[in-house]
């Protein structure tokens, strides 16, 4: 019975996030990280990268909880696909089985910052403090050396990463914004993140969300339907000889 359940509900989720699209519809240089040179006066991270491979990353901030983190899992399992999660410093403490089981089914991990704080309004060496503690805390567990970080609350300014970039990390935003903080229904979520992909898109979820997990079937066979295929962020973005657009596309420099 509980399979069953399970399907009806993949199934009316389904259904709606399809409503969704017609309503939708009808309404419409080796350069490393520390060396990247920067197009215009701004300083940005990595919204998404210039690919036409249809490449693209689903990320998940880890910061409060895992109730629905397991389901998560479960579901990129069964699908397949790769996550990038970015976790806070206090989160990859208080749950270090979690970041055992992410390691060791193939995900990817970046820091999200040791405190969670609005970095912008830190001192450089403040910020060379939450990058240093929060990376520590990962690779204290994983044994991997961490090459990403993400901005808590998309907030940074050139000091956060200018001083991310010269520490070696790759500072990561996204292109498409689930809203699943807020709750939306799986139908909703899809629809945000399936109308608004594109080649070298990455994805902003989290790993808490009331409704994520039930709707990562729905965005994965969606977006493979039409030929997407899903990456770590890691294995998305270029490690060297690229450039930076006042868009914050990532893309290389000769092309």
């Amino acid at each position: 019975m509980k399979v069953i359940t399970l399907r009806w509900k993949y199934l009316l989720a389904a259904a709606a996030f399809v409503v969704l699209l017609i309503s939708g519809a009808a309404s419409a240089k080796a350069a490393g990280a520390a060396e990247v040179w920067w197009s215009g006066s701004r300083s940005l991270p990595v919204y998404c990268v210039d690919r036409s491979d249809n490449k693209v990353a689903i990320s998940f901030d880890c910061a409060w909880g895992t109730e629905h983190t397991d389901e998560i899992l479960k579901n990129l399992k069964a699908s397949g696909v790769r996550a990038t999660f970015f976790m806070v410093e206090f989160w990859t403490k208080k749950y270090p089985d979690y970041v055992k089981k992410l390691i060791d089914e193939g995900h990817e991990i970046g820091t999200h910052s040791a405190t969670h704080s609005y970095m912008s309004k830190l001192k450089e060496e403040e910020i060379r403090a939450e990058l240093t503690s929060s990376s520590e805390a990962i690779e204290a567990i994983t044994g991997k050396k961490v090459e990403l970080f993400r901005p808590p609350y998309g907030d940074y300014n050139n000091t956060l990463i200018d001083t991310c970039n010269d520490m070696g990390l790759y500072p990561i935003q996204w292109d498409v914004d689930s809203l699943d903080w807020k709750d939306l229904s799986a139908g909703d979520i899809a629809a945000r993140i399936v109308e608004r992909v594109k080649s070298g898109s990455i994805i902003l979820c989290h790993n808490n969300g009331l409704h994520t997990a039930e709707a990562l079937p729905i965005i994965f066979d969606t977006l493979r339907a039409r030929g997407f295929e899903f990456v770590p962020i890691g294995e998305l973005i270029y490690r060297e000889n690229y450039a930076i657009d006042n868009t914050g596309k990532q893309y290389l420099r000769n092309r």
